[in-house]
């Protein structure tokens, strides 16, 4: 699940991903489709953003009249920002207008408004934005954007990688509207697992099997292991497996319920060897059993369940509830290891201090090679952060 690319995008700060049209489409329609309605009247505010080179802004603009919208802010950073490693091409709206200012262009950031038909084509579009320069460097935690978040009813963007926890901080303090893109890691964050439990934000439309590509820019570099496609459309695009949206916009596709097997079912016919004619294994330190795949959950049990980030996007809140994740902030376990001995492919022991957060599972026969934990003569294995959840009653 961990993605070397936004990893490195995360510690070297490097935030120029742009999202694609058709992604950016293909989500607002599950929300228009729930709601035709959903943007009529709303003033959206797309931080982060910059129209010569972003697609949030291109969609909304085209889409002005279309979805009804009142008001439509963009916000850039600065190129020389101290919080955002970006790009330095300069904009064709910047450089083509008589507010260009050699001496602000790399130190200030810019803002964008839509609010009517400027050129007199009888159309409000890309062409109608009016921009200037902001008064600092378009940072999100300024008090100048703050207060464009406030003016605005629904905050939609690609933020930075490297900003996600507190950019995320920053959208929920207000309580507005959203959708934005971040890691499915994200789904175990401590600013975020709690209000995705509580259902007060969940995934987007968007299937997390896709991946998604995005425009990055010609110096890109791409990683040893990269196997997909350099290139869509004469763009350089980068393709990221372990990314979604998050959202407080309902979208109906959330409360499709899975069709399940019960769990004597699986255990006689599950297409999965871990549990067919197995059974399921129990956590050693979660009351919970461990239900690595979604169509494995078992239809009739009435405990608790541990099943993988990724089952978020099949979450139907009528058909189950979340009791908690596996992450040792969250408080639930009944057994924590404060010390482990990790054995490496070479049988090399090592004691390894750092508590596991993970869901330990009891492993009889340890393969040759595999990373192991031992606790008192036994092994575990350390797996991702499991989400504990249990059939609505």
């Amino acid at each position: 699940m961990a993605n070397s690319t936004l990893s490195k995008a995360k510690a070297d700060k490097k935030d120029e991903f742009y999202t694609q049209f058709y992604d950016i489409e293909a989500e607002m329609e599950a929300y228009l489709d729930y709601n035709p309605d959903v943007f009529r009247g709303k003033t959206v505010l797309l931080p982060c953003d910059d129209p010569e080179w972003s697609n949030f802004t291109k969609y909304f603009a085209q889409n002005f009249e279309e979805l009804g919208l009142k008001k439509l802010i963009s916000t850039s950073y600065a190129p020389d920002s101290k919080t955002y490693k970006g790009g330095t091409q300069l904009s064709l709206f910047e450089t083509q207008s008589p507010k260009f200012d050699k001496d602000k262009t790399r130190t200030h950031g810019k803002i964008f408004v839509l609010t009517e038909d400027t050129t007199g084509d009888g159309v409000i579009d890309l062409d109608d934005l009016q921009w200037d320069y902001l008064e600092g460097d378009g940072d999100f935690r300024s008090d100048e954007v703050k207060k464009l978040r406030d003016e605005a009813d629904i905050i939609i963007t690609n933020p930075p990688f490297s900003l996600f926890r507190e950019f995320f901080t920053w959208i929920v303090e207000t309580d507005k509207s959203f959708v934005i893109l971040g890691n499915i890691n994200a789904i175990s964050y401590k600013e975020v697992f709690p209000k995705l439990k509580e259902n007060k934000i969940w995934v987007g439309a968007t299937n997390f099997n896709r991946g998604m590509y995005f425009r990055v820019p010609e110096d890109f570099e791409y990683a040893p292991t990269y196997k997909f496609e350099k290139e869509i459309n004469g763009m350089k695009v980068n393709r990221v497996p372990s990314i979604c949206w998050f959202t407080n916009i309902e979208h109906g596709r959330r409360h499709q319920p899975l069709n399940l097997m019960t769990q004597e079912d699986n255990i006689k016919y599950s297409k999965h060897k871990e549990i067919k004619n197995i059974g399921y294994k129990r956590y050693d330190n979660f009351d919970a059993i461990e239900v690595n795949y979604f169509d494995a959950i078992p239809s009739d049990y009435n405990g608790m369940m541990g099943v993988s980030l990724t089952y978020m996007d099949k979450y139907c809140p009528e058909q189950f509830e979340i009791v908690g994740i596996t992450q040792s902030w969250f408080g639930m376990a009944s057994k924590i290891y404060p010390k482990q001995i990790q054995v490496s492919k070479t049988g090399k022991k090592t004691v390894v201090t750092k508590l596991n957060d993970g869901a330990s599972i009891r492993l009889e026969s340890p393969k040759e090679g595999e990373v192991n934990y031992i606790v008192d003569g036994v092994y575990y294995s350390k797996c991702y952060a499991r989400i504990l959840i249990r059939k609505k009653q």
